[in-house]
């Protein structure tokens, strides 16, 4: 029987808790998951750090056995260009996957309830309901522990980034993202090309 190994790579820590290697590095550099930085440069994370800080943000991903890719992605954001692009996007890199769209933090929370999305990308500045609030709202609701949300915006403030992944959110993305960054965050493939 092949033992645990006491200490992870960030690939090892995204696949253990069915995220992306870059949310493992940005959940790392904001001091949310400790590591430790071997004589190459490196970054290592304990197991025991990874499975207590799963606990502490309510994922029993550490149990599961296998990641499964989203079925439902629902977009919240007040700009319909960036709403078609990712609708689009998902549709050509995984077209089994059902995309709804959401034009602020009010009409997305509705949407979460109704629709039953695996995974919210959810825009920080919107009219009505920013980000932050609508955040705050979806983790207050138990029946949706296993929510994941990505949080975007192409404005940056670290301070709002940080306020929002404290809040529940896998991690805060800039805009512009690039197509592959944002499918890998997302846990869908990237399409191959021909």
């Amino acid at each position: 029987m092949r033992r645990k190994h006491l200490y992870l790579t960030p690939n090892e820590v995204a696949e253990l808790l069915i995220v992306s290697p870059i949310t493992v590095r940005q959940w790392a550099q904001r001091g949310l998951l400790p590591y430790v930085t071997t004589p190459g440069g490196h970054r290592r994370f304990r197991r025991a750090d990874v499975e207590d800080f799963a606990r502490r943000r309510g994922s029993n991903a550490v149990d599961d056995a296998a990641a499964a890719a989203p079925e439902r992605i629902l977009v919240v954001d007040d700009d319909p260009v960036f709403r078609e692009f990712v609708t689009q996007l998902v549709s050509l890199a995984a077209p089994e996957v059902a995309v709804e769209t959401a034009a602020d933090g009010f009409e997305g929370g509705v949407k979460t309830q109704a629709f039953r999305p695996n995974v919210v990308l959810l825009d920080l500045r919107m009219p009505r309901m920013n980000g932050l609030e609508a955040c705050r709202l979806l983790r207050s609701d138990p029946s949706l522990r296993s929510l994941r949300i990505l949080a975007i915006s192409a404005y940056h403030d670290a301070e709002l980034a940080r306020q929002v992944v404290e809040a529940g959110a896998e991690v805060c993305l800039d805009k512009p993202i690039e197509a592959r960054h944002l499918l890998e965050a997302l846990g869908l493939p990237h399409p191959t090309e021909s």
